[in-house]
């Protein structure tokens, strides 16, 4: 039973992404307009680091900063780095350059890069189903930018 509701919290979780992460565009699109990407993201950003600040700070979250070690920090500044400044940099420009239609769709490609660093950095198996699963998404790519 208790697999089942982590796989159901997992499930939840991705719906609630796909849902957050396919109307995002729409805001930063129309956001952007008058308004040049990098102040667009020093904006989100601005906003972003006080809503998490104050959660963690009314959660009581921020007496778990004394198991984060060095390693840890310069892992997620790094994941921080890539995908929240240098990714949403990029992000930001193709919306503002490009329609949002055409956009978000190609940048759903990520995953094969994801998945070729996971197999040559972490050390994951590549399997048929990641094959699959990665010609799968090249096609899919292909065939909405048409």
């Amino acid at each position: 039973m208790e697999d089942r509701r982590i796989s159901m919290g997992f499930f939840t979780f991705v719906i609630l992404t796909i849902i957050f992460w396919g109307i995002a565009p729409i805001f930063g699109k129309i956001g952007l307009v008058k308004v040049e990407p990098i102040v667009g993201l020093a904006i989100r950003t601005f906003i972003i680091s006080i809503i998490l600040f104050s959660l963690c700070l009314f959660t009581g979250k921020f007496s778990s900063f004394n198991q984060v070690t060095i390693k840890d920090v310069l892992f997620i500044g790094a994941e921080g780095i890539c995908a929240s400044l240098l990714g949403h940099f990029a992000y930001y420009y193709a919306l503002k350059l490009g329609d949002v239609s055409k956009v978000s769709p190609l940048l759903a490609a990520y995953p094969v890069v994801t998945v070729l660093a996971a197999i040559l950095l972490l050390g994951e198996k590549f399997t048929w189903n990641k094959f699959i699963g990665l010609i799968a998404i090249v096609a899919g790519v292909i065939l909405v930018k048409r």
